[in-house]
């Protein structure tokens, strides 16, 4: 009798899914990917990797330029904030449209990243490419792994 109202055949989420969609529902500000994350929605995404000679930290902040992003490091806490302006805005600050739905960040943010021990923070450098900002983080040279050459000794 009412199949007639559901135009649109949405699959159900299986298992536990259904409740962390109606928490993430009733608690936006608290949703999180998993358990280590930060609330969805933030911005800029960041991914941290790590290798013998470096922590790289990659800023995936679309639609900005070098000029509008801030990277700075105090007390072992790297920091990247800018502001992204909101799209389609005219002369007087008014949207030259109404949006029903916006899913892309606007506005003023900030995201920090506590550094693990070790870096050499005066050696850093930044770069930006393609909506990518890659953060070169140096280890110090007294922590890089070093290779110890093995010699033979002759039997006497």
């Amino acid at each position: 009798m009412f199949g007639d109202l559901r135009r649109f055949d949405v699959g159900q989420p299986q298992g536990l899914d259904w409740f962390r969609q109606w928490m993430d529902e009733v608690f936006p500000e608290t949703a999180a990917a998993d358990i280590r994350s930060v609330p969805r929605g933030s911005y800029p995404m960041i991914n941290v990797g790590r290798t013998d000679d470096a922590v790289r930290v990659y800023v995936f902040a679309a639609g900005l330029t070098a000029e509008q992003l801030e990277v700075s490091i105090q007390d072992n806490v790297l920091t990247v904030s800018g502001k992204r302006e909101a799209p389609d805005v005219g002369a007087e600050g008014q949207a030259a449209r109404t949006d029903f739905r916006r899913e892309r960040y606007q506005g003023e943010f900030s995201r920090s990243l506590a550094l693990p021990d070790g870096l050499d923070v005066d050696r850093t450098e930044a770069h930006f490419r393609d909506g990518i900002c890659e953060v070169r983080l140096p280890k110090r040279e007294e922590l890089k792994p070093r290779r110890i050459e093995v010699q033979a000794k002759n039997a006497s």
